[in-house]
């Protein structure tokens, strides 16, 4: 179950379009997220790139958790495709994010 805020995520998503422009908001603003968090974060991204399914979002959790031996906010930043990949992990997860869209807009 998704415990991070789809806004968060949203804010994340819009952040990482707008590339050099924004990177030392969207690093603060990954930075000062809830470690729970950031694993979630972590774990849409993967999701969304289809390194795991919407079904094993936990077990992606988990991994992220496990696995987070960098800051989490140099190793998003460092992903290739970061706000596409987000967006298609919430699509998968059947997460509509519309009204957030139209609020941070």
């Amino acid at each position: 179950m998704m415990e991070i805020s789809p806004a968060s995520v949203v804010q994340v998503i819009l952040l990482a379009r707008e590339g050099g422009a924004a990177e030392v908001e969207l690093r603060e603003f990954i930075a000062a997220m809830a470690d729970d968090e950031k694993a979630q974060l972590t774990a849409i991204a993967w999701v969304g790139r289809g390194a795991f399914e919407p079904e094993e979002f936990d077990e992606a959790v988990a991994t992220a958790t496990v696995e987070a031996t960098t800051p989490t906010e140099d190793y998003l930043m460092g992903m290739p495709h970061l706000s596409e990949n987000l967006e298609a992990g919430l699509e998968a997860l059947g997460v509509d994010v519309t009204g957030e869209e139209e609020d941070l807009l």
